[in-house]
């Protein structure tokens, strides 16, 4: 690796807060990913809530957050956890009533953490009074268009109106019946048959967009977090598909993907973003869009779009110097080119808890939803040490960064949770071939003797929890200089009093071989082993590291900030 500068925006931005309207706070932000049904239960029924999140908003203060990010709470079946809206402007009674939002937001602004909402504008849910409207029409009727309703082909439209699959598995339409008893159209659902997509080049769509934005605009959210905003356009025609047999389900490494996109998405967000702007208090877009490159994501944050787009490409690099350094620098370019910050993530509720994922075998290099039966099963004391190097290094980067729920507790991936207690619709849809999402979905544990560990207080959980996470709860590490709590809020704070969210980066060569990541961040030196073998460790002032040191030598797996003279 050779010095070179990386092209950064420069800011010159002051400590984020809740009062100054037009800080571009976002730009810096640290992001707390909270799922709601695994946060806290305070009902006792086994299912978090919006209670629950208001009795640990503390918590999350105390730990040095600037925003939290909660997926879905709206009324919903739960046929994919609240992925599948039945009504966008209430709170479904699992997680409580409109009133408990409201008291959420107000204690957390209090705390002067901000509040984003997950927006799923891609498809409803089939409960949803649109979606039961449109069955109850007739076809060509202006109710169905509201969704993706088609003929079916073949000589008395058996077979569905294209090839293409779900991305939990199996086709990605379902035939309707009509009320005679007799086969009807089929409607598109690239997720669960209980989740039809609208069809976004109907006007009223939009229309009813802008009205859910506003809604909770006028209640104060600072901002949204978009599903699938890479999707809602499908191409003209509905053109036939195969992806490739390695290819991800989201798209996130194919090009030319009918379903995802396309180019027509644009203008969705360039309405949303003048929305936002007529609101106080500097609102954000961030985008969930799986892209093949840095730059196509790029795409998503020129000026007037979003604000933000989730850096696939980023958390889907393995541990290896050569390819972050990588993405590291493509990232570093292309998202200050149109004017919007990097962001930075390891993980979320949809892929594997990066304290597994980071030490699975070249056999199964992502996981793609692990289980007792997958292979190359991840080794847990190099996933967790890797895991902690990889968020030292990755909170030292300019621009915003996601933390995923538990992740500061060094949770892993569940991996033995019985078949009967799974619940992810990919499971289902593959008859067991793809275990899904549940193993990063688990509960998480705030107090070591208590039921549920602490995540309700009746000892009900939705997913059950592995006894191993007693010794992982958040009060068995509180008081630990080592654990890995410790390390996110060490970490958080002086990511804070060194300004690294608004610095500028630059690569430095420490003649430490192939395997080391080192660049320098304003005042500080960050320096990274990946490799097999322990190398020198630089001198100067050691403000952090992911774990022990070893005398004059940097482990491997191991990260740390220097002060730089």
């Amino acid at each position: 690796m050779t010095s070179s500068p990386v092209d950064t925006v420069a800011s010159t931005l002051s400590p984020i807060g809740i009062s100054r309207p037009g800080a571009e706070w976002w730009r810096t932000a640290v992001i707390y990913q909270i799922y709601p049904r695994s946060f806290a239960d305070a009902s006792g029924d086994g299912i978090g809530d919006l209670a629950g999140i208001t009795s640990r908003l503390s918590a999350l203060a105390t730990l040095g957050v600037d925003a939290v990010w909660l997926s879905p709470f709206f009324r919903s079946p739960q046929k994919d956890a609240g992925y599948d809206v039945a009504d966008y402007c209430d709170v479904d009674p699992l997680f409580g009533t409109l009133a408990d939002f409201d008291t959420m937001l107000t204690e957390a602004h209090d705390r002067g953490i901000r509040v984003i909402v997950d927006l799923v504008p891609n498809h409803s849910s089939d409960q949803h009074v649109w979606f039961q409207q449109a069955l109850a029409a007739e076809p060509g009727s202006p109710e169905r268009a509201r969704y993706i309703f088609r003929e079916g082909r073949g000589e008395n439209g058996d077979e569905a109106p294209n090839n293409w699959e779900s991305v939990f598995g199996g086709p990605a339409w379902t035939r309707t019946t009509n009320p005679d008893g007799t086969p009807g159209q089929w409607y598109l659902h690239l997720f669960d048959s209980t989740q039809p997509d609208f069809d976004w080049s109907n006007p009223e769509v939009g229309d009813e967009f802008e009205r859910i934005l506003r809604f909770w605009l006028d209640r104060g959210v600072d901002g949204f977090r978009v599903d699938v905003a890479h999707g809602l356009v499908k191409s003209d025609g509905l053109p036939d598909f195969i992806p490739a047999e390695d290819a991800g389900s989201m798209g996130g490494d194919s090009d030319d993907v009918p379903y995802w996109g396309q180019e027509g998405v644009h203008d969705i967000y360039r309405r949303w973003n003048r929305i936002l702007a007529e609101y106080e208090g500097d609102r954000a877009l961030c985008a969930e869009a799986w892209l093949p490159t840095v730059d196509e994501t790029a795409l998503w944050v020129r000026q007037d779009e979003m604000h933000q787009a989730f850096n696939f490409p980023y958390l889907q690099t393995e541990w290896d110097a050569d390819h972050l350094t990588e993405v590291i620098s493509e990232s570093l370019r292309a998202f200050p080119a149109v004017g919007a910050p990097a962001t930075w993530v390891l993980s979320n509720h949809d892929v594997v808890r990066h304290a597994s994922r980071l030490a699975l075998t070249a056999e199964n290099p992502q996981g793609h939803g692990l289980g007792p039966n997958s292979p190359g099963q991840p080794d847990a004391v190099v996933g967790l040490a890797r895991a902690r190097a990889a968020t030292t290094l990755m909170l030292a980067l300019p621009g915003s960064a996601y933390v995923y729920q538990g992740e500061e507790l060094g949770l892993p991936e569940v991996v033995h949770l019985p078949d009967a207690a799974r619940q992810d619709p990919t499971w289902f849809r593959t008859e067991g071939e793809r275990y899904g999402r549940d193993g990063c979905r688990v509960p998480i544990p705030w107090e070591s003797g208590a039921p549920a560990y602490g995540f309700s207080t009746t000892g009900a959980s939705w997913l059950p929890q592995p006894e191993e996470w007693a010794d992982l709860a958040r009060s068995a590490q509180i008081d630990d200089p080592s654990s890995t709590l410790s390390l996110y809020r060490e970490l958080l704070a002086a990511r804070r009093r060194h300004d690294l969210g608004a610095g500028s980066l630059t690569w430095v060569d420490l003649q430490l071989g192939d395997d080391v990541v080192a660049f320098r961040n304003g005042g500080v030196l960050v320096v990274a082993n990946t490799g097999s073998d322990a190398v020198a460790l630089p001198e100067g002032e050691i403000l952090i590291s992911s774990g022990p040191l070893d005398g004059a030598e940097l482990p491997i797996d191991t990260a740390v900030w220097i002060l730089a003279d």
